[in-house]
């Protein structure tokens, strides 16, 4: 693969005052760490026993603050791919709001005081959990895989499929075949998710060096693995009904939005050229997303009001 030449240049970092808050805040990729924290709270609610609400709010924190932290470090050592796509040119490293260093030093800082934290306040398994998410993201996906693989957002998407685990630990002090259910569903939706997106940004990607799959691969044979990723996440998105974990509301709605992501998948394989081929990624990529909220939301609502069976919230117990 080329090298790409980083326009983040020395005058540019020179340039660099600091930034405002608005600036960190950007660092710390808001929109994923809010998907963290809440797939994190899925956990932590859904598992068994209690929690004081203080505690389950602290955990809760760290774990926004370890997503915040790789979200600041990818964006340090990712400065150069930014700042050649027009996705994220914008950001604050590549715009020179903020110099790299002080990116890296800013998530390195907030990753080790999260982890930190969580231990101390909460347990060590989740400390630990958040902890391996950090650096797998950071070492594994950011510094190697992004760069190297076509099939970097499959084994790197590991990394944001661990925070209903880390939710479920620090409420249990344990793990269980439950989270990792959770855990599985995430990670079998990553890819498709990602793949819409890059169907759409495919030119941005081979500008940046990248190698993601429409880029390797080409756009059809990416529409047809999206196609297969989404065929296996259908019924994989019933098993927590299967287990226990949801219940019949939950089931119906897996049901539901499991079949819609196929047919969305299904519409994005068929269209093949033109506006047509751009609208059908689009709409499955933005589908994509409602699809994990909504399920997560159900299975929420489920244990968090004894629907189905489910238990009183780990709020309400303490």
């Amino acid at each position: 693969m080329a090298d790409v030449a980083s326009p983040v240049t020395a005058a540019t970092v020179d340039a660099a005052t600091g930034g405002d808050v608005g600036d960190y805040v950007a660092l710390m990729k808001p929109r994923v760490m809010f998907l963290v924290v809440f797939t994190a709270l899925v956990g932590l609610i859904a598992a068994p026993g209690s929690m004081h609400p203080v505690l389950a709010i602290a955990a809760l924190i760290c774990i926004a603050a370890g997503a915040g932290a790789a979200g600041a470090l990818n964006m340090w050592f990712d400065a150069d791919i930014d700042a050649t796509m027009a996705r994220t040119a914008a950001r604050p490293v590549p715009r020179g709001r903020v110099a790299p260093e002080e990116a890296r030093d800013f998530g390195a800082i907030l990753g080790a005081g999260s982890v930190v934290c969580l231990g101390l306040m909460v347990n060590w398994l989740a400390a630990a959990l958040l902890a391996a998410t950090i650096a797998f993201y950071v070492f594994v996906y950011t510094m190697w895989l992004k760069r190297a693989t076509p099939q970097n957002i499959v084994i790197g998407g590991a990394a944001g499929a661990v925070p209903p685990m880390i939710g479920w630990a620090a409420a249990t002090g344990s793990l269980s075949i439950a989270p990792f259910v959770l855990f599985l569903i995430i990670f079998v939706w990553t890819p498709p998710h990602f793949w819409a997106l890059a169907l759409l940004r495919t030119q941005d990607y081979a500008r940046a060096g990248v190698p993601m799959l429409p880029v390797v691969a080409g756009p059809d044979a990416t529409r047809l693995q999206i196609l297969i990723y989404s065929l296996i996440l259908a019924p994989l998105g019933m098993v927590p009904a299967i287990i226990g974990l949801g219940g019949a509301l939950y089931m119906a709605s897996a049901a539901v939005l499991g079949s819609l992501f196929v047919v969305t998948a299904f519409d994005c394989y068929r269209q093949r050229a033109g506006e047509a081929a751009d609208r059908a990624a689009k709409n499955l990529f933005a589908y994509s997303v409602l699809y994990l909220f909504l399920l997560f939301a159900v299975l929420l609502i489920e244990q968090g009001f004894g629907i189905n069976g489910g238990g009183l919230p780990l709020f309400w117990t303490s």
